[in-house]
């Protein structure tokens, strides 16, 4: 029996930590993957659908809830949207203004569309952990993951988008001849040290995106499995610590979308310096 109560606990564990995967498997072609291994196998010729699914909806629904705010937006008493929706604005507005040194229009939306989009995708969490796969398993759908920053594809695909827009800035304002430069010449500015500094430079520039990505993913992806490790308890213990770790959590969901946009700030701010 505690061997059945075992295989159990691993199958929901597996099963709730799987996404939707769709893609080429080397013996059945094109198809949904039915195991992890058959997702697994399908290598790099794969999507994973409720990733993509639901990142897309969290960046629809903001879109949505911040046009309707400035299209209903009144100079006389606000409603409770647009107070909401000013709050954050204005937030992100004090945080650039703060962190981001130089002059570009576009860091700002930038930042207020991280912070957002980050905030909504994190806050799927709070749901909860069965609600949706056992929904969609209704719909013939065997997993489905809701929390797309569980991810790790997700959340290195943003950090791989605020890494490029940190070359770009940097080759724009330094131009490609100073942003060599600079990487060649910081900390030692001797050309005999070049090669050392290159690897210095290099190896910092890239541990930017990947310490972003894995951040974000890993205190994600810690909290989605004490949630499911939480639903395995009985049901009393359930509520007994459900709902504390989620109430903890709202502070975590927030906290990792302000770590990553703020983050993301710094790094472009100093891709705006002249060294």
């Amino acid at each position: 029996m505690a061997a059945d109560n075992e295989i159990t606990a691993i199958y929901y564990i597996q099963h709730h930590l799987q996404n939707l995967t769709f893609g080429r498997h080397p013996e059945n072609g094109w198809s949904l993957a039915s195991s992890s291994q058959e997702a697994i196998d399908m290598g790099f010729w794969a999507i994973h659908l409720d990733t993509m699914g639901w990142s897309i909806a969290m960046g629809a629904l903001f879109l949505w809830i911040f046009h309707k705010a400035g299209r209903f937006a009144t100079t006389g008493v606000p409603g409770g949207l647009q107070n909401a929706v000013e709050m954050v604005v204005e937030f992100i507005e004090n945080l650039t203004r703060t962190t981001f040194h130089g002059k570009n229009p576009h860091i700002a939306p930038l930042a207020l569309t991280l912070f957002v989009w980050i905030l909504l995708m994190n806050s799927l969490k709070i749901l909860p952990v069965d609600y949706f796969p056992e929904l969609f398993g209704k719909l013939g759908f065997e997993y489905m993951k809701i929390v797309p920053t569980t991810d790790i594809n997700a959340t290195l695909g943003m950090a791989f988008g605020v890494f490029l827009l940190i070359i770009y800035y940097s080759c724009k304002v330094k131009g490609v001849g100073g942003f060599a430069k600079e990487l060649s010449l910081t900390p030692f500015n001797h050309w005999s040290l070049i090669p050392f500094n290159l690897i210095l430079e290099v190896v910092g520039l890239i541990v930017k995106p990947v310490s972003l990505g894995f951040r974000l993913f890993g205190n994600m992806f810690a909290g989605e499995v004490i949630f499911i490790l939480i639903a395995l308890l009985p049901f009393w213990a359930i509520w007994l610590l459900d709902v504390p770790w989620a109430i903890f959590h709202i502070l975590v969901v927030s906290l990792q979308a302000f770590i990553f946009t703020t983050l993301s700030i710094v790094y472009l701010s100093a891709a705006h310096e002249h060294h």
